[in-house]
């Protein structure tokens, strides 16, 4: 059984973007040509860019990017598989990142004894 209804959440994410789209178009215009500039460099394909988008929405905790990308990446063919290879780099770079701030905590804490 799914966590959530992923499927009507797309619609409404969708729906959603719809109505900001009519409120600032300016503002969803310019993410639409961010989102078609990446599409066009010829080096990756459409699915390995999905896996990736994917993979940076789990980083970003981002839900509606999360169903939009989980989708097309199905629809061009990623595998499950492919999928939690994909999110198992995203999970370890974002260890990574943790230990990495980590130190700069220890080097804050140390700081302020100097103070």
């Amino acid at each position: 059984m799914p966590m959530i209804d992923w499927n009507t959440y797309r619609q409404q994410v969708t729906a959603g973007v719809g109505h900001f789209a009519k409120l600032s178009p300016d503002t969803v215009r310019g993410y639409g040509t961010l989102s078609t500039a990446g599409q066009k460099t010829g080096q990756l394909d459409a699915k390995t860019r999905e896996l990736i988008a994917v993979a940076v929405a789990i980083s970003l905790r981002c839900d509606g990017c999360i169903t939009v990308h989980t989708d097309a990446a199905r629809k061009l063919g990623a595998t499950e598989a492919e999928l939690a290879e994909a999110l198992g780099v995203a999970t370890s770079l974002g260890a990574g990142a943790a230990v990495v701030y980590a130190t700069r905590a220890l080097d804050a804490f140390a700081a302020s004894a100097e103070a």
